[in-house]
């Protein structure tokens, strides 16, 4: 409810009845808002435990879908196929964020659920190359494409949401729960994959327990909808019931249908431009380091498998803890304040950090390292992910936040692994991932001062 632009009836309590009618609110829309905050964050989780999982068994599915010759080789065909799962994120963002910008933001991230569980399953009794030869690596390919295309839909339709419960005040703390959310899942991932590798003989793990996770995520698929059930509709006149047949629905019914991306791109082609350069920064730095640490430390730096997934967690952990704290701050002081000293800290502290656990390759300088970054990471993503879908209005928010996170994830965050590799491949140096993040950091810079500060203002 805006109580601001409604005229202030005084009473006789000294308290004005609009005073009043917020303070017999707060309690309702606190409890409320928890809900909807834990139901979000839990199938988001969800959903990107689904489509992360890959990668902390990217080296076991190179062995296992790509046998080709080379150790190196065949983990760049790996976290290749992690980043094609990225190429259909803005073909998802385009059409199911227009859907949920249509149908509402609760119909998006359902059917988001469902196609991600359809390619959890196909992953998960996928024949091996082995077993049907070329056909493998073509369906783990193909359900790499559905789930990039479900991923592509939910975070523009999840953060909407998350944002639109929020008010001018606490937006930022609202929508850092999308990136908590993201560590939450890779905190269980992480967990399951040093759990399996503990219990399992290598054998065993290789032959089947890899597969664990995936039928897991399957089966997580009902559950994130049921969660998600009971959340109320943000998108004005799509909400069954009384909103439906109220005067929204009725003016939204007698207005022409609404085409969301053919406003976005001709109305807000520049918040396009400046969101996802900045967006490059934030998803490269997350996915080295909350994901590729991990499978550096396991072909890099020849550490136990068991081991080097706690750096995954540690990361992850620490993303969980900061995220809002980072939410809140960027409410505070600004989003850009924050994304800008954070990026420019993480841009100096990667390179010595990649000198640090190359120079002592061992679990407590990696695990050190992980924590470092992570911080830095959480506070630079985190007020990014809230001011994307911050530049759009709500009729085209969830389309615009879709496409402008999809564009710049699926090449600079979902290849961010295969680049990685390959440039340590052709240029021999172990330290060339630094290479690639602060490449991308200083890229991401550019657009900052050009961007309108969206912190404490209206948006709607």
């Amino acid at each position: 409810m805006d109580y601001s632009a409604t005229p202030r009836p005084a009473s006789a309590n000294g308290l004005d009845a609009l005073d009043a009618q917020r303070l017999a609110d707060q309690p309702q829309k606190r409890v409320g808002h928890a809900k909807a905050i834990a139901a979000i964050t839990l199938g988001n989780g969800l959903e990107f435990f689904d489509f992360t999982i890959y990668s902390f068994f990217a080296t076991i599915i190179g062995k296992l879908y790509f046998p080709v010759e080379g150790q190196l080789v065949q983990l760049m065909l790996a976290v290749g196929t992690f980043g094609v799962g990225f190429i259909m994120r803005p073909v998802g963002g385009i059409l199911l964020g227009g859907y949920a910008d249509r149908a509402g933001r609760k119909a998006a991230m359902s059917l988001t659920l469902w196609l991600m569980t359809l390619g959890s399953a196909i992953i998960a009794f996928a024949p091996t190359y082995a077993a049907i030869g070329v056909a493998a690596p073509l369906l783990v390919i193909f359900a790499r494409l559905i789930q990039g295309f479900a991923l592509g839909g939910e975070v523009g339709a999840s953060t909407a949401l998350l944002l639109e419960y929020g008010s001018d005040r606490t937006r930022g703390f609202y929508g850092s729960w999308q990136f908590v959310s993201q560590g939450m899942n890779t905190v269980v991932g992480s967990l399951l994959g040093v759990g399996l590798a503990a219990t399992l003989s290598p054998a065993a793990l290789e032959s089947w327990g890899w597969r664990v996770p995936f039928v897991i995520g399957m089966a997580m698929g009902p559950i994130g909808i049921y969660i998600r059930r009971h959340l109320d509709e943000t998108l004005p006149g799509v909400e069954d019931g009384a909103a439906a047949a109220g005067e929204m629905g009725a003016q939204r019914a007698s207005q022409p249908p609404s085409l969301p991306v053919r406003d976005l791109f001709r109305d807000h082609a520049r918040s396009i431009t400046t969101g996802v350069l900045t967006t490059i920064g934030g998803t490269a730095a997350n996915y080295i380091v909350l994901f590729y640490l991990s499978t550096y430390a396991i072909r890099i730096l020849h550490l136990p498998m068991a081991t080097a997934l706690w750096a995954a967690w540690t990361g992850a952990v620490v993303t969980v803890i900061c995220s809002p704290f980072a939410g809140a701050l960027s409410d505070r002081v600004g989003r850009k304040r924050v994304l800008w000293v954070s990026r420019v800290l993480l841009i100096f502290a990667v390179y010595p950090a990649f000198m640090a656990i190359n120079a002592s390759p061992t679990v407590p300088v990696l695990l050190a390292v992980v924590a470092g970054l992570a911080l830095l990471v959480t506070f630079t993503a985190v007020p990014n992910i809230v001011m994307l879908p911050e530049l759009f209005p709500r009729a085209i928010r969830a389309t615009g936040m879709s496409i402008v996170y999809c564009l710049g994830v699926s090449i600079f965050g979902g290849f961010a692994q295969f680049f990685a590799t390959w440039l340590i491949q052709v240029s021999g140096s172990n330290l060339a991932p630094a290479w690639y993040l602060i490449g991308c950091g200083v890229v991401s810079l550019l657009p900052l001062p050009f961007m309108r500060e969206t912190a404490g203002r209206a948006i709607d």
